[in-house]
């Protein structure tokens, strides 16, 4: 029992015996079945075993599984003209779970969606380029900021305003799913000096004095409303919106979403808007998350 053992795992059949059997004598079929079973990170880190894992993980049905339903109408979005859609005929599955787990950008680049690696669920961003802000045009309320702390590289920092309003919608088909919707936000102002950052608050002021609405509704009926006071200067906060469910993957789903305060008794200042994102309901880790009151 102990050798037999001791030769299955013997890489590519590493010399333990006369008749030693290793994982590289495992059909590539096999192999397969085992990666079907895995995410798509441990399938590339198990490529790098053998050449039987190796040969199996480049297999189409292998990554068709690991695809969300509706991937070829996202890789409509990759390329444009004949030559793109050539290359799109001629892509293996796993050349096109590479190509959407990096993020594929659209309407100008205001908008880009990607693959979250390890369960190939879709993600989504949109600018603040992307967004109806009242008095955008206006230099006197708002300004468009260059930053590196924005995927975008650009944020839309409010100097001072009465009436506080950003817009949103996006039409397209996610995959079947829950979703959560959020607004990146930031109060304060932020620079480098020194190569330090600084985040100074000299136009923060009025998000103390009543909550900020959020709203978000589908085209398919399904509503969500919540309020929360602004009360965290200094860092990036990601509001939560609310949640949307996607069950016809083959149909576009327009959502239209908003956050605003629009009493007019005080002004309101001192805020950066970067991005809307939506993640897959509880994939959302590494940011700092305001869940607001219904």
């Amino acid at each position: 029992m102990g050798a037999w053992v001791s030769g299955l795992f013997c890489v590519d059949g590493a010399a333990a015996g006369p008749a030693a059997v290793g994982l590289g004598d495992l059909p590539e079929l096999c192999a397969a079945q085992v990666l079907l079973r895995l995410d798509p990170q441990e399938i590339c880190r198990l490529a790098r075993l053998n050449r039987a894992f190796r040969g199996a993980a480049g297999a189409d049905f292998v990554w068709e599984a690991k695809l969300p339903e509706n991937y070829r109408y996202l890789m409509e979005f990759v390329g444009s003209g004949e030559e793109g859609r050539r290359r799109r005929r001629r892509a293996g599955k796993k050349e096109i779970y590479a190509r959407l787990a990096r993020p594929v950008p659209f309407d100008d680049g205001t908008k880009e969606f990607w693959l979250e690696k390890s369960k190939g669920q879709v993600c989504m961003a949109l600018s603040s380029k992307a967004l109806v802000i009242t008095g955008i045009d206006d230099r006197r309320y708002w300004q468009h900021m260059p930053t590196s702390e924005s995927r975008f590289q650009s944020v839309a920092y409010l100097q001072q305003i009465w009436w506080f309003e950003v817009v949103g919608e996006i039409d397209f088909s996610f995959p079947v799913g829950t979703y959560s919707l959020y607004f990146r936000v930031h109060l304060g102002k932020f620079y480098k000096r020194f190569g330090r950052r600084v985040c100074s608050s000299e136009h923060v002021h009025g998000w103390d004095k009543k909550p900020v609405r959020f709203q978000l509704s589908t085209s398919d009926g399904q509503n969500a409303v919540s309020q929360c006071y602004l009360n965290e200067p200094g860092s990036w906060v990601m509001y939560h919106v609310g949640d949307f469910v996607a069950s016809k993957p083959d149909q576009p789903l327009k959502l239209k979403f908003s956050m605003a305060q629009i009493d007019c008794t005080h002004t309101k200042g001192g805020l950066c808007v970067d991005s809307v994102f939506i993640y897959p309901k509880g994939s959302l880790q590494q940011e700092r998350v305001v869940r607001s009151q219904k």
